[in-house]
């Protein structure tokens, strides 16, 4: 039963990654450059990742520094991370631009711990929706005669091992990006 477990697993793995990609994108009160990966700059017509136009580094522990290699898009740059829900404004020199992390206040930094939680949550119900799709595809084969109920037993058992595997991984996530947001 391979043709459902696979596809059940890559789901779930899928889940996982846009996950932890989103959890790379809250700001911490430390310079993190996949903060700027939602953020696309208009150059020359096309959206483009900042990361794509300018090399991102981070100078100090609070500071990310983005020097573009074209000179003539660091104001778009500058633009772009404004309009964006980063919540920093940059700072430029004409050639190089700096983003400048404030330490978070306690309150926010509470805020950032529920929507990790909230982030967590939807993860979770996503990898137990394709669980239940599953078992579904499990049952209309058992029904259509392709699968024996033994069978139907022990693929629905390990699909549920399966996704307690991913609801734990989503867990330990959630808690090691909880714990470095509280983190002062």
């Amino acid at each position: 039963m391979d043709e459902i477990l696979v596809p059940a697993k890559q789901k779930m793995e899928r889940t996982i990654t846009a996950l932890k990609a989103e959890f790379g994108s809250i700001r911490a009160g430390r310079a993190n450059p996949a903060v700027l990966d939602k953020i696309r700059v208009d150059y020359y017509g096309t959206p483009t990742p900042i990361n794509q136009m300018a090399a991102v580094a981070v100078a100090e522990a609070r500071i990310l520094t983005i020097q573009p290699w074209d000179v003539s898009t660091v104001h778009a740059i500058e633009k772009a991370i404004q309009s964006s829900d980063v919540g920093i404004n940059p700072q430029s020199d004409g050639r190089t631009i700096r983003l400048i992390f404030p330490q978070l206040t306690e309150d926010h930094r509470k805020a950032i711990a529920k929507d990790i939680k909230k982030l967590a949550e939807e993860a979770k119900v996503s990898v137990r929706g394709t669980r239940r799709d599953m078992a579904d595809k499990l049952k209309k084969l058992q029904k259509s005669a392709e699968l024996t109920e033994d069978d139907l037993k022990d693929e629905e058992k390990e699909l549920q091992t399966l996704t307690d595997q991913f609801i734990k991984e989503i867990d330990a996530a959630a808690c090691a990006k909880e714990k470095e947001i509280l983190e002062i």
